[in-house]
């Protein structure tokens, strides 16, 4: 098995980790295995694909929800607020 040394690591990352361990009922070491492994399982990380931005995870959201035109932008217009009837 290999090991790993940590230097330089923040207090408080220390005790978060502590208190993270503690409260799975395992020890800092054991605890800090398994964030690395998790960390590292295939599909959790990808130096290859980038994670989609802002604007394509919405596009992807409300993709055929029946819009059949481009929403005329809307920069430069002044906002009103909504009239409930009260």
């Amino acid at each position: 098995m290999a090991q790993l040394l940590v230097r330089n690591l923040d207090a408080a990352v220390k005790e978060a980790l502590r208190r993270r361990a503690r409260s799975h009922g395992r020890s800092m070491e054991e605890e800090a295995r398994m964030i690395l492994c998790q960390a590292t399982q295939a599909g959790a990380w990808s130096s290859t694909a980038p994670s989609p931005g802002l604007g394509s995870s919405m596009a992807a959201l409300f993709a055929g929800v029946g819009l059949d035109e481009p929403i005329e932008e809307w920069q430069g217009h002044g906002a009103e607020p909504a009239d409930f009837g009260t």
